[in-house]
């Protein structure tokens, strides 16, 4: 995924996992506290969690260990104006994935120099996780960390955001579906561009001049996702927003279908959720959508590449990606001419 030649140096702190990149084409060298470590194209900077952190005042405050006060950075980590603050998901793997596209379609829109900082929790990662599964009985979790108290996640994030603000981040940005269900309150007194992947998807989408399939009436959006996104309302809100119909699944789709694949999947049964994948999307289609907002990483990678059916969708992700890239873009002209 990434170039093989890559190499990082390692930080001690006492916060959770953050990867601060700066793509450019000159060598830049880290100090670490044990020495210098020579970093190429593109370079990078690791920042993780010491085992020390794992403190009874942290279990007593999920708030407190996972970023650095103001008094622990001293100077932020990037000084760029289009330097971009990333919070992961419910994965590492899917915030690699973000970042693999990231990297390479800027490089394509010839974005060569794009600084970024990410921040992965992996104790976040399940807490996130366990948000999904909460509302989905099937999965039988039923231990007291399933019934998730929102308002320590909302801390978790809220600390992310403020140390990437610190750390230099000009724009911030969630690689992540169930994370946007606070949004609002993650971005209330931001004070930098806190983009929303509802929105871009939605924007992205009006600007494409689609036309209803059925003559006179209304252009139809299908939205495919797991209960906790579906019920979290925003996707269907941003569109309703830009003047599309929302279609989402009824009650029988949900049950019968984008339930049993998502147990499915659990079970490592890849074609059966594959199976019922398709036929989900196939009664979205037949309510004469012109696309699916597909927004579940887990749904968009069941089908292969060369499924017709993708053709059919869109992957909200890849929009925040452009978003992303337009907004760096954008930023550094604008200081450029000033």
């Amino acid at each position: 995924m990434f170039d093989g030649s890559l190499k990082m140096s390692f930080h001690t702190l006492y916060c959770p996992s953050h990867l601060a990149s700066n793509l450019n084409k000159r060598r830049t060298q880290y100090k670490t506290r044990s020495g210098p470590a020579q970093a190429v194209l593109p370079s990078a900077v690791l920042l993780h969690t010491d085992k020390s952190s794992n403190s009874s005042e942290s279990k007593r405050n999920p708030g407190s260990g996972l970023s650095p006060t103001s008094s622990q950075i001293t100077s932020p980590l990037l000084s760029q104006a289009n330097a971009v603050g990333i919070i992961g998901g419910v994965s590492a793997v899917s915030t690699l994935n973000f970042l693999e596209k990231l990297i390479s379609w800027s490089l394509q829109y010839g974005e060569e120099n794009l600084p970024f900082i990410v921040c992965n929790d992996p104790i976040l990662n399940k807490e996130l996780l366990s948000r999904e599964r909460s509302s989905l009985p099937y999965l039988n979790v039923r231990n007291a960390r399933s019934q998730l108290d929102h308002t320590s996640i909302v801390d978790n994030l809220q600390h992310k955001r403020v140390f990437l603000e610190q750390s230099g981040a000009r724009c911030i940005v969630m690689p992540c579906h169930i994370s946007h269900a606070w949004h609002s309150e993650l971005s209330k007194d931001c004070s930098v561009p806190f983009l929303h992947v509802g929105d871009c998807v939605a924007h992205e989408l009006k600007e494409a001049k689609l036309k209803p399939i059925e003559a006179g009436s209304n252009l139809r959006i299908g939205v495919l996702a797991t209960d906790a996104t579906l019920t979290a309302g925003f996707y269907r809100d941003k569109l309703q927003s830009q003047g599309f119909e929302v279609v989402l699944p009824d009650k029988d789709t949900l049950e019968h279908t984008i339930i049993p694949a998502i147990e499915a999947l659990s079970r490592k049964d890849l074609e059966g959720a594959r199976n019922l994948l398709r036929i989900a999307l196939q009664v979205l289609l037949v309510r004469s959508v012109n696309v699916v907002v597909l927004a579940s990483d887990d749904m968009r990678g069941l089908l292969p590449k060369n499924d017709p059916l993708l053709k059919k969708c869109v992957d909200p992700i890849d929009a925040l990606v452009r978003s992303t890239i337009k907004w760096a873009q954008s930023t550094e002209k604008l200081h450029e001419t000033c």
